[in-house]
């Protein structure tokens, strides 16, 4: 999966496109061990309603408004395919 600047998703949209719908607190495991390690960009992924991580509000919020990414009362806007 292809997460470009300014796009937003969930764990289990992660999951899901890896093959494993069952998976989201797997993905957010991997990205909180893993992230900096292999550069992945832990900011562009939300639970399900959107919530930043907790813990690290301020520094994912700082990051997705520098991509464009609509953040209001610490949720983060998900795109779409479509969008």
């Amino acid at each position: 999966m292809s997460l470009p600047s300014g796009k937003v998703v969930s764990y289990g949209e992660v999951a899901s496109d890896a093959g494993h719908p069952k998976q989201a607190r797997f993905v957010g495991h991997i990205l909180a061990k893993y992230a900096e390690e292999l550069d992945l960009a832990w900011w562009r992924v939300v639970n399900a309603q959107g919530r930043l991580v907790q813990g690290l509000e301020v520094e994912q919020r700082r990051l997705l408004l520098a991509e464009g990414v609509m953040v209001s009362n610490g949720r983060a806007r998900r795109t779409t395919e479509n969008s």
